[in-house]
């Protein structure tokens, strides 16, 4: 009985936990698979503008041969050029970093010359082919798999030498063989998910790979960045120094100078009414605590405490215990990140969450924090009203700054009528 009881207690918590990851995993794959069918169809429609582009360059190369199509070449370099932005900006949307190039050149000496040319030119021949076979099986596999799965429920509308959707051609007798089809859509939903994260990255990959600036134009453009996202630091910078001097000049040294007066008046009335002098020393103290109060607010707003004490998962616990709408945290660090990483992921959080609280009218929000390819993505979601603009006055330009002044990335989402979301990538270092 001992036996059974100590095993019962070790198999106990298990079953819960195993469950618990079974489910976290199943959630983890609906999401990658759904995502992986958004990016596939994504990459299908720029793939129809890649194939016509593709169409419109052979005809006027055809037509080059001849001298016709000399005068065409400025024009549909600019619809490859059109085309590529499109790819550019759908990728970029999914956290690849594909910065727009200038514009195309006019001429056809310089267009040939021209790298970017020479590569969209390969884009658009690959990814209006290959991109759009891609595209095509990864949108028909879901579509057959809830052809097949929703079968038993109307196979008896058609004559049964019809047979079923997709590949099925053989006769459909009744219920077993509907079942059987069904079976069938299971086979092809699996297919869908085993294979759709795949093909969405072998689609994406000509864009990733020929979209992206030459070498020595990519070197420019991240100098350029770099003097940018330094210029902004500094400014983040003076308007911290300046954001703390105020807290001093307007909080703790005026209670300072008022303990001081009080001191003096205490001091001056000892000798004549000790009662009074007791009653300025007591608002002395209180004057004190509360310039005591005052320098812990302003130590905090410089790198906050709780960081230290509970590292960031517990610092951003606390910030949506804190928060006036209902808040979620799902935070999963194997580690440590920097110090300074941790502070700003901390400084987004609370201002995203100060946002939400004033501005959006949300019922709900949720944090999501995760380490992947040694950055840090952090996400603030909530389900309010949406139309957040960094030029209103709402604090998300000084979020903005700060992740770019640690070479990170910012990404905010919110349209009309929400869900707006803060995406948030910073390089972890230890």
């Amino acid at each position: 009985m001992q036996g059974e009881d100590v095993g019962s207690t070790v198999r106990g918590p298990a079953g819960p936990e195993r469950e618990h990851a079974v489910r976290r995993y199943v959630r983890e794959r609906v999401r990658i698979s759904v995502d992986a069918l958004e990016h596939l169809v994504g990459g299908l429609g720029t793939s129809l503008l890649a194939l016509t582009a593709f169409l419109l360059l052979y005809l006027v190369a055809l037509a080059c041969v001849v001298g016709v199509g000399l005068v065409m070449v400025p024009s549909v370099l600019k619809v490859v050029r059109s085309t590529a932005n499109r790819e550019r900006a759908r990728l970029s949307r999914w956290g690849f970093d594909l910065p727009m190039p200038p514009p195309a050149p006019t001429g056809l000496r310089a267009a040939l010359r021209d790298p970017w040319v020479r590569r969209e030119c390969a884009f658009v021949a690959t990814h209006g082919t290959f991109g759009f076979v891609l595209g095509a099986v990864g949108l028909s596999l879901p579509l057959t798999a809830v052809q097949n799965f929703l079968f038993p429920l109307y196979f008896w509308m058609l004559p049964p030498d019809m047979g079923g959707p997709g590949f099925i051609y053989w006769r459909i007798d009744g219920l077993p063989d509907a079942l059987v089809v069904a079976l069938i859509g299971v086979g092809w939903l699996a297919a869908a998910v085993a294979l759709g994260p795949r093909m969405a990255h072998l689609q994406a990959l000509p864009g990733r790979r020929l979209l992206a600036p030459p070498r020595d134009v990519d070197m420019s453009l991240r100098i350029a960045e770099l003097t940018a996202t330094r210029a902004g630091a500094l400014d983040a910078h003076a308007v911290e120094l300046r954001r703390i001097e105020r807290s001093l000049h307007d909080g703790a040294q005026n209670r300072l100078v008022a303990v001081t007066v009080l001191l003096g008046a205490a001091r001056r009335a000892l000798a004549r009414d000790p009662a009074q002098a007791a009653e300025v020393l007591d608002r002395a103290q209180d004057a004190a605590e509360l310039a005591l109060a005052e320098l812990r607010t302003v130590v905090r707003g410089i790198l906050p405490p709780v960081l230290d004490d509970r590292g960031l998962a517990g610092a951003l616990h606390g910030l949506a215990a804190g928060s006036a709408v209902p808040c979620t945290v799902e935070v999963d660090l194997p580690g440590r990140c920097a110090a300074s990483v941790e502070a700003t992921a901390y400084f987004v959080v609370a201002e995203a969450l100060t946002n939400v609280a004033r501005h959006s009218g949300a019922s709900a929000a949720a944090v999501t924090v995760g380490l992947a390819a040694g950055r840090l993505h952090l996400s603030v979601s909530d389900d309010g009203r949406g139309g957040a603009d960094e030029g209103h006055g709402s604090g998300i330009g000084g979020i903005r700054r700060r992740v770019e002044a640690h070479d990170g990335r910012f990404t905010l989402t919110s349209p009309p009528g929400g869900p707006t979301t803060i995406i948030v990538e910073l390089p972890c270092g230890s």
